[in-house]
């Protein structure tokens, strides 16, 4: 069967896609332990829903480029919400 060959990934490209990848894991992380836990499930839900929804439009804009402007800018985004997340929790145990 004579399959297309990609091309390598670029070093820049498996950088974001690794952080892309790292923030989606920790993300449904988060969303097991909301929901056996009780709490923020809201939260968990959406970032998730939100994850997957940017990082495919991302991609297909982008044409699989990983080190596209609007693919970093969606993977900062996430890392924001990140931000967001651990000042609720440092907030909660205050």
């Amino acid at each position: 069967m004579n399959e297309p060959q990609l091309p390598a990934l670029t070093g820049e490209q498996k950088r974001w896609a690794f952080g892309a990848a790292a923030l989606f894991l920790l993300g449904v992380g988060f969303l097991g332990f909301s929901l056996s836990n009780g709490v923020m499930q809201v939260f968990a839900v959406g970032w998730v829903a939100l994850m997957i929804f940017g990082f495919v439009g991302a991609g297909r804009v982008a044409k699989g480029d990983f080190a596209h402007p609007l693919f970093k800018s969606q993977v900062m985004l996430h890392v924001m919400a990140l931000g967001l997340l651990v000042a609720v929790i440092i907030r909660a145990f205050k």
